[in-house]
């Protein structure tokens, strides 16, 4: 995996995207505790978080056509400069005692905005920082960095909001774009066959959208985790600070919670550096059915021993699907669509999660916060089990050779 740090442009893409998602990890919690405790009302959850989601879900097409059409570096600057500046705001507003719920909205949509636009090119900047055959070593090394941030922010958020504020975790993830955007000043990516087709916007986004229905386990892996993503994974960011407190008699679970499952994101990022089964599809998609699991086993309340060692293996069992996922999109999907190929990839993984942080309150109102939960997790595990009834999914080897390692368009 370390081979991938001989690459200079990775080594400083990789530096800077450390620091900065170990910001973006402190967020999501910092959310979810901040305004269970602003507000006492997960309604209120919901909202700020749909507010972050919603321009991320319908701008990530664009931003896929852009990033293939501009230098992927000046993209993702830019982006990294609008979302310091709006959660410097917000560390201030909070600081000072003047924010309200409808400052969080706005914010959210600008930090949204900015990340549809960076992901993209950050997807399809990575390939361009390495040689081919070095392309899996990088998105694991990657994948550790995001892995490790989703192990230490959790924990990190949870101790900044319940004891010095709120304030300081914003302020702080304020502060790593500063770092990344100094980071990516200085790489220099090779050119790697991305030039754009050009032909417009909408033939852009169709040129996309072809490469990814043309590939049965591209689409049919990203439909059953929007699934997924609906019923358990935004119910679990809305509900998770109010049941931890009413089932585990503290909120602190909650982040304790996400950062065993962070620690076992590491291990599997980790592990995907070396393991490379056969069928990488296939198999990393029967591993992620336990990732709604563990949602469905944290609204069980089983004892925490139980509970830390199942969000441990399920977080394992995602750090190596993702390792192995954004290898093969890379190998297979041609480089002059694989920002609108990732854009699609995102946009319809997520598609959904908006309307599960609205929807997760109110069904919380009329069922409770435990069956939404438990129930959702269930569902969610069965829909990712369906992922792997297209034989492409199943069948799908893998690329070892740096000769191969490009799909034929």
């Amino acid at each position: 995996m370390l081979s991938a740090l001989r690459s200079r442009p990775f080594r400083l893409l990789w530096l800077g995207q450390t620091i900065s998602v170990l910001g973006d990890g402190l967020v999501l919690v910092a959310i979810g505790l901040y305004v269970t405790r602003l507000t006492g009302d997960p309604a209120d959850v919901g909202l700020v978080l749909a507010a972050y989601s919603l321009p991320l879900v319908s701008l990530l097409l664009i931003g896929g056509v852009i990033a293939d059409r501009v230098p992927r570096r000046r993209v993702m600057i830019a982006a990294d400069a609008v979302r310091g500046v709006v959660h410097g705001l917000l560390a201030l507003l909070i600081a000072t005692g003047a924010v309200r719920i409808w400052h969080m909205v706005v914010v959210g949509v600008l930090f949204g905005t900015g990340e549809a636009f960076f992901q993209p090119a950050y997807t399809g900047l990575v390939p361009q920082t390495v040689p081919e055959d070095e392309i899996q070593a990088a998105q694991a090394l990657g994948g550790v960095s995001r892995e490790l941030a989703a192990f230490v922010s959790p924990a990190l958020a949870t101790l900044l909001v319940l004891t010095v504020g709120g304030a300081t975790a914003f302020a702080l993830d304020a502060a790593t774009f500063v770092v990344s955007a100094l980071t990516l000043s200085r790489v220099r990516a090779r050119p790697r066959g991305e030039a754009s087709e050009g032909g417009g916007l909408w033939r852009e986004l169709l040129q996309g959208w072809s490469a990814v229905r043309q590939r049965t386990w591209v689409w049919a892996t990203v439909a059953a985790f929007a699934v997924a993503v609906l019923v358990a994974y935004a119910p679990f960011f809305v509900l998770g600070a109010a049941v931890a407190r009413h089932v585990y008699g503290s909120e602190a679970v909650f982040g304790l919670t996400n950062a065993t499952w962070g620690a076992g994101t590491v291990l599997g990022a980790l592990a995907g550096a070396r393991w490379r089964p056969r069928r990488p599809i296939f198999t990393g998609v029967m591993l992620a059915t336990m990732f709604p699991a563990e949602v469905a086993l944290f609204g069980a309340g089983p004892p925490p021993l139980l509970l830390y060692s199942g969000t441990v293996v399920s977080g394992l069992a995602i750090g190596l699907f993702g390792v192995w996922w954004e290898t093969a999109l890379a190998q297979r999907i041609p480089p002059h669509l694989l920002s609108r190929v990732s854009a699609w990839d995102v946009m319809g993984s997520l598609a959904l999660m908006p309307v599960g942080y609205l929807l997760a309150g109110p069904a919380a109102s009329m069922l409770g916060d435990v069956r939404v939960l438990v129930g959702g997790g269930v569902v969610g595990t069965l829909a990712i089990l369906l992922a792997v009834l297209p034989a492409s999914t199943r069948n799908l080897s893998r690329l070892d050779l740096a000769q191969d390692a490009l799909e034929p368009a």
